[in-house]
């Protein structure tokens, strides 16, 4: 079993970083786990992360 961890700063990032990777690595996907975060100063910042479990 491997992890992946992807960390972008916007949603269709996300997305298309997690489908190239299922379609040029062909993994077995166990699972995927999604987490938002924000970080509030002068402007927000958002962080759009995912962890694949594959084999």
């Amino acid at each position: 079993m491997k992890v992946k961890v992807f960390d972008e700063s916007h949603e269709k990032d996300l997305e298309e970083s997690i489908n190239n990777f299922i379609l040029n690595e062909d993994p077995e996907i166990i699972d995927i786990k999604f987490s938002t975060a924000v970080a509030v100063s002068e402007e927000q910042i958002y962080c759009f992360s995912a962890l694949v479990v594959y084999r």
